[in-house]
């Protein structure tokens, strides 16, 4: 508790609030505009962070996350396009509202689901990742190569899209991910004599060139530069009174706990939570044919599950080092840009580093709050932004960034080729999320997978005889072939 307190002490410090002050700003912008979000947002935010000490760094970071995925709901609400996939669900309930004269009904009951969701996951979080990461130090090379692979498979199997592509994006993440130095015998693998690839692809030329300058490409090629006029709307007030809590509060106990099992599992995420929520909201409700007409409950399911899982997600973050999705893949690389190995001796070798990542969410889901309630009526000012300026912006944030993370022009190449191929990715629908979490999680899965058959002289079954790993093991070869299995299932029982 005392290093809670002395991390949450460092995080009110004037210079540090002021920087999450500033930072959820461009957050909630980032989260709202369409095309945007909040995993672009900490793209471009990493080659800034790594000249900064490590705790101005996760300061600007967490807050980012926190006001980027909290800030999605404001174009689905006044536009009826969502800012990104986390608020998909919101659109169904929020637009409809803001369409019959309450949008500043449907704009505070996001805000404050939100904030709901964030607060309330991440201090289960605080409490629940040093239990788990106490568990994990029990654990050996063999469970944790069992855990990488289950991680990824499962991130493979619960995107998007067909199981083919999900694996071909994952192997290539793979393969870029063994591109360098071998840690271990020191071989030079798949450089092609290009000594600037001796220690690997930069992990942040991949994310600014997979997520920031391929949306640019893509929704300059598809004529995307346009959002709808937004119309303007008295928002002013809060719009809702006590009842609209009270009687949606099972809604919100229930949907808060889907979101937080599923921020947990890797790969899921909000973009996934939002939308199981709204159907378990749905399904549950007393009048489902309200639903998609501007159903309250709608909006709290959605946004608050999205929301919650942000603590979800932060949970296998920092108790076993494997990303909850692919923001907290980025957050990862955070930690290891400034020399910090995530895993279970994470919390125990770096408490004030790793209290600092669970205030700094709490504090930053607090300012969003105040932030957007005072400011909701200059909401549609927003999405009234010019995407030429905004896109010109977040360009020559790439480039300065690309070039940053290692002072050479080669960086800059490597981004525009990672470009080109999240490109061809978005034309062949191949997830990007499998492709990022592999490529992060590829040297751990190699790592440990070698110091496991090290140890056990060459003997593969230990990996089978371990009954943790077993379990992990087991787990990935479901996560492969029960999507399979049920889609057969389902054709067969279609046929009777």
């Amino acid at each position: 508790m005392d290093v809670y307190l002395s991390s949450l002490l460092l995080i009110l410090q004037p210079i540090n609030l002021l920087l999450i002050i500033g930072t959820s700003v461009v957050g909630i912008i980032f989260g709202a505009i369409p095309g945007l979000s909040a995993a672009i947002g900490i793209s471009l935010l990493l080659p800034i962070t790594i000249g900064m000490d490590t705790i101005t760094s996760f300061v600007m970071l967490i807050a980012m996350y926190v006001s980027g995925v909290s800030g999605s709901f404001i174009g689905a609400t006044l536009i009826g396009i969502p800012g990104s996939s986390s608020s998909i669900a919101t659109t169904f309930d929020a637009f409809p509202m803001t369409k019959r004269g309450e949008a500043t009904r449907a704009l505070t009951i996001g805000i404050l689901a939100s904030f709901i969701g964030t607060f309330l996951s991440i201090l289960i979080a605080t409490f629940l990742s040093p239990v788990i990461a106490d568990f994990a130090l029990k654990l050996g090379p063999w469970e944790y190569a069992s855990l990488c692979f289950a991680a990824i498979t499962l991130v493979a199997a619960l995107s998007e899209g067909s199981m083919f592509k999900c694996l071909l994006a994952t192997a290539m993440g793979l393969m870029l991910g063994t591109v360098g130095m071998d840690k271990v015998s020191g071989v030079l693998r798949f450089t092609f004599g290009n000594h600037s690839l001796d220690n690997g692809i930069s992990v942040i030329a991949i994310t600014l060139g997979v997520f920031a300058c391929r949306q640019i490409a893509t929704n300059y090629a598809k004529g995307n530069q346009q959002l709808p006029e937004v119309k303007e709307t008295n928002i002013r007030g809060l719009g809702i009174n006590i009842t609209d809590i009270t009687q949606n509060i099972g809604t919100i106990i229930r949907t808060f706990l889907i979101g937080l099992w599923v921020g947990f599992l890797p790969g899921m995420g909000s973009g996934v939570s939002n939308m199981i929520a709204y159907a378990h909201a749905k399904s549950s409700s007393k009048h489902p044919e309200e639903f998609g007409k501007g159903h309250p409950g709608g909006i709290w399911a959605s946004e608050t599950s999205n929301n919650a899982s942000i603590g979800g997600a932060i949970i296998p973050m920092m108790a076993l080092g494997i990303p909850g999705d692919s923001i907290t893949a980025m957050l990862l690389t955070g930690l290891m840009i400034h020399g910090l190995q995530p895993g279970p001796l994470m919390i125990t070798s770096n408490p004030q580093i790793s209290y600092l990542v669970f205030s700094g969410v709490l504090v930053s889901a607090i300012i969003v709050l105040i932030m957007q309630l005072l400011t909701k009526r200059w909401f549609p000012l927003i999405l009234k932004i010019p995407y030429h300026f905004l896109y010109s912006a977040i360009l020559i944030v790439a480039f300065i960034g690309a070039y940053g993370t290692a002072n050479s022009i080669f960086s800059i190449y490597v981004m525009l080729g990672c470009s080109v191929l999240g490109v061809i990715m978005a034309l062949g629908k191949l997830p990007t999320s499998p492709f990022i979490l592999a490529f992060i999680l590829s040297q751990n899965l190699e790592a440990y997978f070698r110091k496991g058959v090290s140890y056990a002289d060459g003997n593969y079954m230990t990996f089978f005889t371990r009954p943790v790993s077993l379990i992990f093991l087991l787990i990935a070869v479901m996560s492969i072939f029960w999507p399979m299995f049920k889609k057969h299932a389902f054709k067969k029982k279609c046929a009777v």
